[in-house]
């Protein structure tokens, strides 16, 4: 299984991405689900992954493919991240109506898989988009700053109660670490190390991102602290009445 999710802050992009796929107890393997795109200085692109892992290599490799070839359009030469946004979609489409075809597969969603796309081109707005398995997409607002994708109800809890648009990018990163140690410890399907990238909103920077393994000192500290602020926390809300104990 998978878990992503994408913040789209008033100051940049914050992803962060698991690493664990398996094919069952016996086959469990590592695979980066987390992709970047971008001219320095000019623009910048993620692409977060979930769902079906060929059709999500094909898709990343069909697009890395028109870039090597030059042909357009491409995530270079489009002009805005919508028009980056249908060029994902319209390959995602087309790699599982071709992949069905050629397997004369009778059920498409064997193939289906979900992706999330953030970034920013030189002259327009940071985007960030959930893109489904159809190929069409929704676009992340300051009502609804994150998406996630994957294995998503353990970690949607604290995004849905600390996430706001407003948040500080430290923050933002420091929230969505506790989102993904919340749901590692409650589904094995989704697993260490993490994927992350930081871009900070107008820089046109490529950031170089951050692995996190399972022994990295802050992401243990900060999963420690937080059990031990849960614990905490319970002991100070008010017990209850006598006619919840009847």
């Amino acid at each position: 299984m998978t878990y992503c999710c994408a913040l789209r802050l008033k100051d940049g992009l914050v992803f962060v991405s698991d690493t664990r796929t398996n094919a069952g107890v016996d086959h469990i393997s590592v695979f980066r689900k987390l992709y970047t795109f971008g001219v320095e200085g000019e623009r910048f692109a993620t692409i977060q992954t979930s769902g079906n892992l060929a059709t999500t290599q094909a898709v990343i490799g069909h697009l890395n493919n028109h870039l090597e070839l030059g042909q357009v359009p491409n995530l270079y030469s489009v002009n805005t991240m919508f028009e980056m946004a249908e060029l994902v979609g319209q390959t995602l489409r087309k790699v599982i109506a071709d992949v069905t075809q050629e397997t004369h597969a009778q059920e498409q969603s064997n193939y289906y898989c979900s992706l999330l796309l953030g970034g920013q081109i030189k002259g327009s707005e940071m985007e960030l988009y959930n893109i489904y398995p159809q190929g069409n997409f929704i676009c992340a607002t300051e009502d609804t700053p994150y998406f996630q994708i994957g294995e998503s109800k353990y970690g949607k809890p604290i995004l849905d109660r600390a996430l706001i648009y407003e948040m500080p990018l430290d923050e933002a990163v420091r929230c969505s670490l506790i989102s993904f140690d919340s749901t590692l410890r409650s589904n094995v399907s989704v697993g260490m190390p993490l994927d992350t990238i930081v871009y900070k909103k107008d820089s046109l920077h490529i950031p170089n991102g951050k692995r996190i393994y399972e022994e990295d000192p802050y992401f243990r500290q900060l999963s420690r602290q937080w059990s031990d602020t849960l614990r905490c926390g319970l002991l100070k809300l008010p017990i209850p009445t006598d006619d919840y104990l009847d």
